[in-house]
């Protein structure tokens, strides 16, 4: 019985892994298609349309503008998002239970709604669609997500340093600089590269708020409205790979500190 349970549950485990991975190993498969129509049987392996992105100025552009605009958004994102964690944890507001569950209020809303609700604010304000606009969609559902994280591991243990520091002199600017950032530096690297996968590949947002310069979902969007074809499939698994990378880089972060 113990056998036939073993089997079971791996059985289980290698079927779940399956359903979720198995369309992620045919896009990275296909991508590796010699021929021109990504179906089977399997031509490969061949970098023929990896080249072909690379080479591809358009693709090439949205890459970079998605890269800046991830990285760019997740560290104004972070800033925002831990002074306004540093500000709930240390100081006591009025009613501070209601604001912070307003500041994480974007976590539990569409994106579609919040994309739409910024279109419909910036054509008031006479905004243009461009990548600022959707940089700013992206601090608006990754500023929640930062806020969460920092301020869930701001203990009493910052706090004591924070009260030495000060009665050794040090300014406030200086505790919240060379005190509190440094021993939340795990929080805060953890919360911006979460934030940096989030941006991008999110779609939603820049495909409502950008209009001629683009980020690369929206670009893979155009591509596929006429069709699917192996440079699709070869620049989505460099997409997929970029998260992979950041998501690790994350995970390395947690059981460094899991470790300490």
């Amino acid at each position: 019985m113990r056998i036939a349970g073993k089997i079971l549950v791996s059985a289980y485990a290698l079927a779940i892994y399956g359903f979720i991975f198995l369309p992620v190993i045919v896009l990275v498969l296909f991508s590796l298609q010699a021929s021109s129509f990504p179906i089977p049987p399997f031509t490969g392996p061949s970098l023929r349309w990896y080249e072909a992105v690379l080479a591809d100025r358009r693709l090439m552009s949205a890459l970079f503008n998605s890269v800046v605009l991830a990285g760019l958004s997740s560290a104004m994102a972070v800033t925002l998002g831990f002074l306004a964690a540093w500000g709930f944890a240390r100081y006591h507001l009025p009613r501070s239970s209601l604001m912070r569950g307003l500041i994480t209020l974007p976590l539990t809303v569409s994106y579609l709604i919040i994309g739409m609700g910024l279109l419909i604010v910036f054509n008031w304000a006479g905004v243009p669609k461009s990548l600022l606009a959707a940089g700013i969609g992206h601090v608006v559902i990754n500023l929640p997500l930062c806020f969460a994280i920092i301020y869930s591991q701001m203990g009493d243990n910052q706090v004591n340093f924070e009260r030495a520091a000060r009665d050794l002199g040090a300014s406030e600017w200086k505790v919240l600089f060379l005190v509190s950032v440094p021993v939340l530096w795990p929080a805060i690297f953890a919360s911006f590269f979460l934030s940096m996968t989030f941006s991008w590949d999110e779609f939603v947002i820049a495909f409502l708020l950008t209009r001629f310069d683009t980020t690369l979902p929206v670009e893979i969007w155009n591509l596929l409205r006429s069709g699917l074809n192996p440079r699709t499939n070869a620049i989505g698994s460099l997409v997929f790979g970029v998260s992979i990378v950041m998501a690790l880089l994350l995970e390395l972060v947690f059981l460094r500190r899991t470790r300490r």
